[in-house]
Formats: structure tokens, sequence, C-alpha cells
């Protein structure tokens, strides 16, 4: 069983900020008063120009002659007027087409001038006015207001007018400069865009992390030991003209404890623990990648003896190519200053550069050539001995029952990595909380392992005919798991629908594998499609139950056919690139096959013999086993879940026996011995 997982964290390390922490009252206090007064003056010219442009002082009324006035009141047209001393304002009814003579009072002559519609106007009476004005206004209609028609603003309201904007102005440039200061005066932050964003996490004692945290990764420990012991004691080296490595690279799948292998060097070592993601190196403006691979450095400088961590590497130190452009140009960039930062300090300085990653491989070969990244430690998946130990840290905090055991346990979990066993322990403990208990028993680990692997139950209503076909698929793939010589044990067999299956046949080996025989790869690829193979036989139709089945079958046959030459026909050559093996799903020929249309046609023949073969092979198995197949699909209808001894005293059969070295189990001989014994 292989699962892939997260990183390792660790929660008790608190990230810290790396800058000086501001003292109160900070802001306007701290800014030079020059600057402060050349800023105010720039947000007041900011603000006349904004009312200036944006905010036009409201519309006058228009100057009207007194004639066209009084003319303008025999048609009726006024609607009302408001006097003070010898100003009237007014509205017409209709607005009036004046052209601007007529309002200076001057005869109307030819103009280039357009005409303009005059809604609200203003007139001087004359001196020798009549006093039979106000009679004749009332006569034709004229409404006479003793307020203005037009309300004045307040003060108040001017103020807020005109100043208003640039006092909201005033207020975010005041955040603005208090949030600069926070961040370490101008040069943070909209101005310390360059500033590295390493987080240093602090070495007191309740937060410290030692070797004493990490388990299961010896081998990887031993080799961090001496960069240890040379931050503790330089002087060991030096005097005898010794250096340690500048840069060392961990290398694993994810969730095997790189970065918490990392924090424990530098727990151990008792110096600064810088910490950054390669990715938050690169920004959208160029040149940022590169300015905040040098203040990071010259942080380390400051504090030297210190350990810088760059966490995926292989973000931004991937091989270069013969052009780049945009965020590639960014990102060489980047690549360029730390290849140049770590051949500008000596080891000599105390500086340790630790970095991690999934994808050696794609790394660019200036990184790893001697003098900058000069060790390579590989953090592989613990073994089950690494894996108890594992289980023995996570469960610290967890009260266990007596009867939990967790060397069964690791046992149980081959393919788990630190980080899959860390939450496999807080999935066992949720799980005890939610049944009331007071202690964590074995049950809950299993019943966790259970939803991690199998996944959730699914609440699905099925009929007892779904059911029936659904036992008997998963029961050929156990029965086949029990006949084939060199199958994994069947541990679990549920026809409980879990995550996106409806059914699910759960075998693990007996301990863990590094090198597989092609028998047992061939026993694997019979037992992947007796699930298939029990449908034909039973009810002589096919479902599309059988899909993943079929994936996994024929991606382990294409694999032993071009990477592993366990084809007779295409012999000993490599037809498809290597998998990484720190990573899932990194299978592919990357654009060009670099094989021919010919070849390419054999690779296919070939896969498709080894399928044909292996379901030929499980179907005549299954034809000889059928009273156990009908046996194990009754019992699994009936009780939906079976674990292994349940499933052997159902079936009455023994467990599969040993592979024998150099036997397949598709010889004829052993077939029919098989079916004899049936």
């Amino acid at each position: 069983m292989k699962l892939t997982g997260t990183k390792s964290q660790d929660r008790n390390s608190k990230p810290v900020d790396n800058k000086p922490e501001p003292k109160k009252g900070s802001g306007w206090a701290k800014m030079p008063p020059r600057s402060t007064w050349i800023w105010f003056a720039l947000i007041l010219i900011a603000n006349f120009l904004l009312i200036k442009l944006l905010m036009p002082a409201p519309e006058q009324p228009s100057i009207v002659p007194y004639t066209l006035f009084k003319d303008q009141v025999g048609k009726y047209n006024v609607q009302a007027i408001f006097s003070r001393g010898e100003t009237i304002t007014g509205r017409f009814k209709v607005p009036l087409t004046i052209h601007s003579a007529e309002e200076k009072g001057e005869a109307k002559a030819p103009t280039k001038e357009e005409p303009r519609k005059v809604d609200h106007f203003k007139t001087i009476l004359p001196a020798f006015v009549d006093q039979g004005l106000e009679a004749y206004l009332i006569d034709h209609a004229v409404e006479i207001s003793a307020k203005p028609l037009r309300e004045e603003r307040s003060t108040l309201a001017t103020i807020l007018y005109s100043f208003g904007p640039g006092l909201l102005f005033i207020a975010f440039y005041i955040w603005i400069f208090r949030r600069m200061a926070q961040q370490g005066g101008l040069g943070g932050g909209l101005m310390g865009i360059g500033k590295s964003k390493a987080r240093r996490y602090d070495q007191e004692e309740g937060q410290k992390i030692t070797f004493n945290d990490v388990a299961g990764i010896d081998e990887a420990e031993n080799e961090l030991v001496e960069i240890v012991d040379f931050l503790k004691d330089p002087s060991k080296y030096t005097r005898l003209g010794g250096a340690a490595p500048k840069g060392v690279l961990l290398v694993g799948p994810p969730g095997t404890g790189k970065t918490l292998l990392a924090k424990a060097v530098a727990g151990e070592a008792g110096v600064p623990f810088f910490s950054i993601s390669a990715s938050e190196f690169v920004e959208m403006i160029v040149g940022v990648g590169a300015a905040r691979v040098r203040d990071l450095f010259q942080q380390a400088r400051d504090q030297a003896p210190s350990i810088i961590f760059i966490d995926e590497l292989d973000a931004i130190g991937r091989a270069r190519g013969p052009a780049a452009i945009g965020g590639s140009s960014e990102q060489e960039q980047t690549l360029n200053q730390i290849l140049t930062e770590m051949d500008g300090f000596s080891s000599r300085q105390g500086i340790i550069v630790l970095a991690a990653t999934n994808q050696p491989d794609v790394l660019d070969r200036a990184l790893l050539r001697p003098g900058r990244f000069d060790r390579r430690v590989v953090v592989n998946l613990p073994d089950k001995t690494g894996r108890e130990a594992i289980l023995k840290v996570h469960v610290r905090n967890v009260p266990l029952a007596e009867i939990a055991d967790l060397v069964e346990l690791a046992a149980a979990t081959p393919g788990f990595s630190g980080a899959d066993l860390k939450n496999l322990v807080n999935e066992a403990a949720l799980l005890a909380a939610r049944r009331g208990q007071s202690e964590v028993h074995y049950k809950d680990f299993m019943d966790a392992l259970e939803k991690i692997v199998l996944g959730p139950e699914r609440p699905l209503l099925l009929s007892r005919a779904d059911k029936e076909r659904i036992a008997y698929h998963e029961g050929g793939h156990a029965i086949l798991g029990l006949v084939v010589p060199g199958a994994d044990p069947v541990n679990r067999v549920t026809i409980v629908p879990r995550g996106q299956a409806l059914g699910v046949t759960y075998q693990r080996p007996e301990s863990d594998r590094y090198n597989y025989p092609e028998a047992y790869l061939r026993a694997r690829i019979i037992g992947m499609l007796g699930g298939r193979a029990a449908e034909e036989i039973v009810y002589g139709t096919k479902t599309t139950g059988a899909e993943s089945d079929i994936e996994q079958a024929t991606g382990l046959a294409r694999r032993m056919v071009t990477r592993w030459g366990m084809s007779e026909r295409l012999g000993l050559v490599q037809l498809a690139p290597r998998d990484n093996p720190y990573l899932s799903g990194m299978d592919g020929y990357g654009g060009s096959r670099p094989f021919s249309e010919d070849t390419a046609e054999t690779i296919d023949a070939e896969v498709r013999r080894i399928i044909a073969e292996s379901h030929e092979e499980a179907k005549r198995l299954l034809r000889a086993y059928r009273c156990q197949l009908d046996a194990l699909a009754e019992a699994l209808v009936a009780r939906e879940t079976l674990d292994e001894k349940e499933i052997l005293a159902a079936t009455g059969l023994p467990p599969a026996p040993p592979l024998e070295t150099g036997k397949l189990p598709l010889s004829d001989e052993e077939s029919q011995s098989s079916a004899g014994a049936a």
C-alpha cells in the first residue's frame, strides 16, 4: 500500500517577525520633520487640484436686462422672484434663449457665439423704477418669496464640500505611514517590497525542536549530526582546515519530515532559523525575487551562525532554458542571485543553507555542484520500525488503552509517511471522542485507518440485487487473493460504499517491499481483474464497476513492458521515462515518444497480451473455486463487512501460498493443482 501525504509540520515552533518591534507612538512621530511637511504640502496641492478639476462650483444665475425681465413678466413667463436690495433673482417658467449681447443689455448683433438657454436669472432694478412693480408682479401671477430660490450652503457644509476629500486623503496617508512604521519605517510596506519574507522561529525552551522530536528517519538524522556539531563548535573543524558544507539538500516524498528535520538541526545547534518557501521570492515586479534573496542572506550574516531553510526549492531552482520571458525570466534572476549569494559567503561564517524538494531531477546543475549544495540527504518513507517510533512520538499526549498495540498498528500501515501517521493518530483520537471514550483503543486506530485508506462511508440505498452483484465483484478480488501464489493477504472486504467506490477489497503486504518479482506483479494483475471475471462468470454480463481495476491493471502491465523489461518480444529496452520516486502521477513521455510506430504497436500488443492472459487465469481460478465465491458473496450480503478471520471462515480457504522463486502463477501445472485441491 502506497499513500502520499503532506509535509510534516511542527506546530510547537512559533513564527515571529524578524524585524524590530516598533515603539509606541510610531507613525508621524518616527518620520523626519522635513518629510512630514513635504507630504503635507503634496496632500494640500492634490486636494486643491481635486476640487478644481472634479468638483466645479455650482452654476451662477445669468444676468438679464431689466427690460427683458419686465417683458417676460408681461408674457406670464416669470415663475418666482426673490429680491435683496436692488438685485432681483428669479426663475423663468419656460427657459429663455438669449445671446451674450442681450445679457449685457446691448442690441443683438450677428455673432459666432452659440445662444444658450437661461432658467435662473438675475437683474438689477434701475433707480427710477416705479412703485407699482409689486402690484404688476402680483397681477401677472409671479410668486414673490422672502427666501432665496436656491438655498446657500452653511459654513460647515462649504468646509466639508471643499476640504472633505482632502481630509480623507490625509487620513489614508496617515494610515499608510503608520503601517510602514510598524513594518520598519519607510523601508517597509509598499516601499519595502524587496524585503525578505523569511520567518524566524523561536528556539526558546519549551518551543525548541530537537532530534528527540524526530523519529523513523535515523539515516537522514545521522547525516546532519556533523552539521550540528560544526555549528556548536566550528573551531573543531576549522583548525584542521576543514569546512562544513555550505548547503544541504533534503530529498524525499511529501510528508516524510524534511521541514521538521531542518528545524531540529537549528534546535540542536541553538542558532537562528530562517524559513521561507521558494515561491515567496518571486513576484510580478521584476527584480523583487533577487532583492529578497539578498535581504535574506544579509539577515543571516548579521545573526551568524544561523540556518536558512528554503522549502520547495524546485519552484525557483528548475533548470534554466535557452531563453526565458516574463515569469520565467524573474525565476531565473532569483536563481542566479541564490547562486551568487552561496558563492559569496564562506562556510567558516557559520551560515548553512538547507533546502527541501520532491523533484531533485528538475533542479539546475549549478545548484548541485560542490560549493553550493554539497550534500544530498534522502529522507525516505519509514519502515516498520520507523513507523512504530513515529507513532510513539505522536501519541505522547494521547491517552491510550492497554490493548492499543503500536507494533501491530505500525505493521498495518506500510507506505505511510510521518504526516500520514500523525493524521491517523488525530483521526483515532477524534473518533474516540465522538464515541464518548476516555481512552483511545486499538479499534479506534483501525477504524480511522479504514476511513483513511478506504474512504468515508456513503449512505446509499442499494437494492438486494445491486448488493449481490457488488458482493460477487469484491468476492472475486478476495478469492484470488487467497488462491494466487504470492498475492498480498486480504485483510478486509466490504460492500459498504466508501469514497467513489461501491465496495472495497483491502489487501496489505505482510512486510515492506522494495523489489517486485515478475510473478508478484502478475499476481497483482490477476487479482485486479477478479471483480470483472466474477461478474462475467456469475451474471454473464459486464458493468462499469471494473473501471478502476482496468485502469490499475493496464498501468501496471504497461510499466512491466516499457520500464522493467518483462517482455520477451521487446527485450531489455527502456521505452518510457522513469517515474519520480518521490511523487506520484509523473509517468509519461513528456512530448515525443523515443521509439517508432512499429514499437508502439508492439508495446500495445504486449500490454493486451498480459491483460488477456491474466483475465483468463482469473476466470479459470474463479470457476474452480465457485463454491467458495458463492459462500463469500452470501456472507458479504448478510454482514456487509468481513475482516481477515471472517473471510477465511466463510470460504474455508487458507491464506495464499508463498511465491516460489522464478515460478509464475500462470503456469498450467500450478493452475491444475489448485483446481484439484478445490
